[in-house]
Formats: structure tokens, sequence, C-alpha cells
């Protein structure tokens, strides 16, 4: 369990690269959910989503303790690997990451930009997860996962922010990749001594959580071919599945039509761009039994490919 004080900690070493994320009750999203929301503005962050707070943390203090020209190495579909990039580059670290074959143009793109050497491997992120293994091995690099504590108490900055601007929220809902942002939403909380409700979303295409949560052991899925990268995930987490059962309420599953829909909703409502991921929460919002009387989301990114956005913005899906 984190304290509070570790959050208040990690919020001053996030706080050296970036402003707190706003968060606001959009009129005309009250309207179309039929109750007041609280929008969390994690698609505002340098890297366009909620990942780079943990990045900052963790490598702030690996740069600390590495010796000279030390690098590290991970795998990603993207957010996470901006937020290694960013990261790395404050401090003066090397940053090799892994994306699979397919991966967005767009967010390769911007990994490169902020100085990761991008290398493709694998059909999915599961298969380049392991690759970024081997890499770690052969080239003597650390290989930072996409699920640890550190991740954990940076990206836990942003619940610390909802909650304690908005505490009067019942319900909170988050989407699940790895793991990491439902997970600081649950230490926030707890570390608040708040009793908000927490609810997960998964993509009904890629719903090893669910299953997990549903069964009582892991339970990985043979595919996640869902156009929400963010939460592509196959093989669920260990640690983040415990912390999941012992503070999130239920686990949510939405299809990429509603996803699609919310992302639609939100640029109509809100005039913000979210990414698949980043509109998953919205999704569970709207197709969810009514859970409270004052429900916030996180729209936890904007890195949508401008390919796919112009899909959605006419009406239609994008295929994975």
């Amino acid at each position: 369990m984190l304290t509070l004080a570790a959050i208040e900690d990690a919020a001053e070493i996030v706080y050296r690269s970036m402003r707190p994320t706003p968060q606001y009750a959009w009129p005309l999203l009250a309207e179309a959910v039929g109750r007041p929301v609280h929008v969390k503005h994690e698609n505002h962050t340098p890297t366009g989503a909620f990942k780079v707070r943990g990045g900052l943390v963790m490598l702030q203090d690996f740069a600390a303790h590495a010796p000279r020209g030390a690098g590290v190495v991970s795998a990603t579909r993207g957010n996470h690997g901006q937020s290694l990039a960013f990261a790395a580059r404050r401090f003066g670290l090397g940053c090799t990451i892994v994306v699979p074959h397919g991966n967005s143009r767009e967010k390769n793109a911007a990994m490169r930009a902020f100085g990761a050497e991008l290398i493709e491997h694998g059909e999915d992120f599961d298969a380049a997860r392991a690759h970024a293994a081997e890499l770690a091995d052969e080239r003597g690099l650390t290989l930072v996962p996409s699920f640890h504590v550190d991740l954990v108490r940076g990206v836990a900055t942003y619940g610390m922010e909802f909650l304690r601007a908005v505490p009067e929220l019942d319900v909170v809902y988050v989407p699940i990749g790895l793991g990491s942002g439902i997970c600081g939403m649950i230490s926030a909380r707890d570390a608040l001594g708040l009793k908000t409700r927490i609810v997960g979303v998964v993509s009904e295409r890629a719903d090893a959580y669910a299953r997990s949560l549903e069964s009582g052991q892991l339970e990985d899925t043979d595919s996640a071919n869902t156009f929400a990268d963010g939460m592509a995930v196959r093989c669920p987490s260990e640690a983040a599945l415990a912390v999941i059962r012992a503070g999130a309420e239920d686990i949510v599953r939405v299809s990429d039509d509603q996803i699609a829909d919310a992302i639609r909703l939100a640029f109509r409502t809100t005039h913000t761009v979210t990414e698949g991921a980043g509109a998953a929460a919205l999704a569970a919002l709207l197709a969810d039994k009514p859970r409270g009387s004052h429900p916030g989301v996180v729209f936890t990114g904007q890195n949508i490919d401008t390919e796919w956005m112009h899909q959605v913005l006419g009406g239609k899906t994008p295929t994975v």
C-alpha cells in the first residue's frame, strides 16, 4: 500500500516537468450522461497521456544510481514508451523501446522524437515485451516493466489530484491496460481515506483482467485485437490483479463500437481528442448500470492516429 507521503513525494518529482492536469465538469457531457460527471484530463500532459508521471518517478531514481552511459529498455504500444523516452532524455539516459509490428505510426514517430531507439518485433504487445527482455540481456540494459510499484507511485499523483479536487465523486471509471492507472487511482483513494468506488474498464476483445477477476486466477487471452491499443493486453500482471481485486468494485467490458461512440461524444461535448483507451472510461459510464449520482471518468490519453480519428469522426469504428 502506498502512503500519502509517498505519493506526495512522487508529485514533487512530476511537477518539476509538468503542471497538474485539470478536471472539468462539462455541461454538454452532463446532459448526455444524465447527471454531473467530472473528467480528469490526463490527455493534457507533455506526452498526451498519464503514463509520463510514472516514467518520471521511476527513471529519476534509476538515474541517480546508474553509471554513466546507462540505458533502459521496455515494450509498449505507445504511451509507456513515450513516457520513458521523455523521462530518459530529461535524466540523460539511453532509451530503447520495442513495439509490435503494425503499431501506431504516429506513436512510433513520437517516441523517436522524444529520443528513443525504436525496434519493431512480434505481433502484439506481449511478444514485444518478451523481446525487450532479451535485449536487456544482450545489450546490458535495464529492463523497465510496464507495471512496477514506482510507476504506480508516479501515476497515483493523478488520482490524488482528482480526488482532492472533487472529493464528492462517488465512483470513478478507469481504463485498464497492464494496470498502473487503476492501481494508482486505488492507491490514491486509499491514501486519502475516501470511499470512492473505482470501476475498471477493459475492451471486450482484450478482457484478461475481467476474466481473471471473475475466475479468481490469472487468465490470459489468445488475442487482443482492439483499436484501443492502450488496453490491448493478453497477459495480466499478478501484482496489478491483486491490487484490483482488493480495491476495485468491478470491471466493465466495452466494445470497440462503444469506444468509438465515446470518442465522438468526448469531442462533441468537450472538444477534446481522446484515443481508444482514453475514451473507454466514458464508454463504460454510458453502458454501465447507474452506480452513483456524481461519477468521474479519466481521459487517460489523446494519442490516436489521424487516420483513425478521421474514421471515428466520420461515424466508423477503426478495424485492426
